[in-house]
C-alpha cells in the first residue's frame, strides 16, 4: 500500500493492534464461560472482541451466561486477563516501526485502550512509554468504545482535531469508536467485521503501514519553471 499521509496525531488501540492480547482477552472470556457451563463458541465470543471488562461483564449477566453479579464477573475477568498480560505479551509485527516512524516525523501519539489502567500500564512498559505522549484507558471517559469518547479525549489531550488524526484499530468495536469521533482509520483486523470505506484503510499487518512526510511547498516567491530545462523560452511578442 502507498504511504499514509502524515496525520496531526496517531491514536493507537492496544489489544490486538499493538500487542497480541486480543486473543488472550477472548480466551479469558471463553474460560469464564466454560466455568459457568455456558457455550464458548466463536459466535458467542464475537461480541466481546474489543470490549472493556465492565461492558463484557454486563453483557454476560444480561445474556444469562452467568449467575454471578456484574461486579463478581468483572473481578474474575480482570484478574485472569491481568495475569495473562503480566506473564508477557508479544508485540505485533510492524507496531514499533510505526510508532518510531511517527516519532521521527514529530507526530504525537496516544494509546487509546478499552483495557483497565493497570493493564495499560503493563503494556506501556513493554512498548516503551517514550513512544507515547498520552494514554486513555477504560473508565477514564464518560463512555467507552464503541462510543467516540476515548478518541475525542485523546485528541483533546494532544491539542489536535479528531478529523486530522489517524486511528489504528483491530476490532469493529474500536473501529466504530474511531470513526464516530471523526478520525481516519487504519484497520488491521484481528476479528471479522471491519469494512473498508472512504475513511478506512484495511491492512493485513502493521508491517504494510507507513507514514510519509507532508509535501513540501516551494519557498515563498519561487515557483517551478513553466518550461523544462531544455525547452526554449517563448518568443517575445512583437509590437
Amino acid at each position: 500500500m502507498p504511504p499514509l499521509p502524515r496525520p496531526a496525531a496517531l491514536l493507537c488501540d492496544m489489544d490486538g493492534t499493538l500487542v497480541d492480547t486480543e486473543h488472550a482477552w477472548l480466551d479469558t472470556v471463553a474460560g469464564f464461560l466454560r466455568t459457568q457451563g455456558s457455550p464458548a463458541d466463536a459466535g458467542t465470543l464475537a461480541p466481546f472482541a474489543g470490549a472493556a471488562v465492565a461492558d463484557a461483564a454486563g453483557r454476560l449477566v444480561r445474556g444469562g451466561l452467568t449467575a454471578l453479579s456484574e461486579a463478581a464477573t468483572a473481578a474474575l475477568l480482570d484478574q485472569e486477563f491481568t495475569a495473562r498480560v503480566a506473564a508477557g505479551v508479544t508485540v505485533q509485527p510492524g507496531a514499533l516501526r510505526l510508532l518510531d516512524r511517527a516519532r521521527a516525523l514529530g507526530v504525537p501519539t496516544a494509546l487509546v485502550t478499552a483495557s483497565e489502567r493497570h493493564v495499560a500500564d503493563l503494556v506501556l512498559d513493554t512498548l516503551g512509554r517514550h513512544r507515547f505522549d498520552t494514554s486513555v484507558a477504560s473508565g477514564e471517559t464518560a463512555r467507552g468504545k464503541p462510543h467516540p469518547d476515548p478518541y475525542l479525549a485523546a485528541a483533546a489531550a494532544l491539542g489536535v482535531t479528531p478529523q486530522d488524526c489517524l486511528a489504528v484499530e483491530d476490532t469493529p468495536t474500536g473501529a466504530a469508536a474511531a470513526l464516530a469521533a471523526g478520525c481516519r482509520l487504519l484497520a488491521v483486523p484481528s476479528v471479522p467485521g471491519i469494512e473498508p470505506g472512504p475513511r478506512t484503510v484495511l491492512v493485513a499487518s502493521l508491517t504494510e503501514a507507513d507514514l510519509t512526510e507532508p509535501e513540501q511547498e516551494p519557498p515563498a516567491g519561487r515557483h517551478a519553471p513553466a518550461h523544462g530545462p531544455s525547452s526554449p523560452a517563448p518568443p517575445a511578442a512583437s509590437c
